[in-house]
């Protein structure tokens, strides 16, 4: 049976019956996946976003971050950290004009601070607390140690910077599985994978070459710097047939992208990785390769 009292429309004469949040909701998706799908993969979406740059849809800088965004979630600590070989670290037995000359030597803020064994830190100290030391030498220096935070090499980037931001803490000593350390990683260095490199005060502009002298007499060459200036460089003979970038050249050589602290040796040289980003090299310490001695060359 009918209902003998049906509900009163409210809908005036002439007006459509407005659809719920959810039809329209529903009808909406439905258009877009009928005129654009939507990616079924990381790879589309990336690709997805190229073409939205290529039709001016989203400016180069913006797409560059999203990709870093993307790319992140499946990254680990271990992934982009400063390997433990390559670590600036203090002594808390040194003296306070060596500790001084650390610190400017290097231009970091934060240090990690180890007794005895580099694998054991005790803390972090931060570069400005000097000056306390510098106003009263009797202070003991273990008084101005942080507390140092410790992650497996396996925690994700995402989840990283989530702690960072909330313990407002900017440096985290890496642990490998057998609990020793294995390298450090900077909140920086995590941003770096969204933004790109941070350039800072203690960071040189690029010149035309990518080629810098440093301190103890070896050259920091950027990635992209050209084999030819290279070999002018060095007075060496890289082959440069095929690849255009030194980076190019040095993870064909070893068959892959070198990861940071590793060191290979090519054409004469030894290329040590300070610095990567987004899958490439972006630093190398170049030096050249010791001599073999005379009885072992012939042998």
């Amino acid at each position: 049976m009918s209902d003998p009292h049906p509900a009163r429309s409210t809908t005036r004469p002439g007006e459509k019956l407005a659809a719920s949040p959810a039809d329209r909701r529903s009808l909406f998706q439905k258009l877009v996946e009928f005129v654009s799908p939507g990616p079924d993969s990381r790879d589309e979406l990336i690709e997805t976003l190229a073409d939205a740059e290529n039709r001016e849809l989203i400016a180069p800088e913006s797409r560059m971050m999203l990709e870093g965004v993307i790319r992140m979630a499946d990254m680990i600590a271990g992934d982009v950290m400063v390997a433990a070989p390559r670590m600036d670290q203090l002594d808390i037995d040194a003296a306070y004009d060596e500790l001084l000359h650390v610190v400017i030597e290097t231009g970091h803020s934060r240090f990690p601070v180890y007794e005895g064994d580099k694998h054991n830190v005790i803390g972090i100290l931060m570069a400005k607390d000097l000056l306390k030391l510098q106003r009263s030498p009797d202070l003991n220096l273990r008084t101005l140690l942080r507390p140092a935070v410790f992650v497996p090499e396996s925690k994700g980037l995402n989840e990283l910077l989530r702690d960072f931001r909330s313990n407002r803490n900017h440096l985290a000593i890496v642990i490998d599985e057998f609990g020793s350390t294995a390298g450090l990683i900077t909140i920086e260095d995590v941003l770096e994978e969204i933004v790109g490199e941070i350039e800072d005060e203690f960071d040189d502009a690029d010149g035309e070459s990518g080629i810098y002298t440093l301190a103890d007499g070896a050259q920091r060459v950027a990635g992209d710097a050209s084999i030819e200036a290279v070999n002018a460089v060095f007075a060496v003979a890289l082959p440069s047939d095929e690849f255009d970038t030194i980076g190019g050249l040095v993870a064909h050589e070893l068959g892959r992208v070198p990861r940071r602290g590793e060191s290979t040796t090519v054409g004469g040289l030894v290329f040590s990785v300070m610095l990567t980003r987004g899958g490439a090299v972006r630093w190398f310490k170049v030096t050249r390769a010791p001599e073999p001695e005379p009885g072992l060359e012939e042998a």
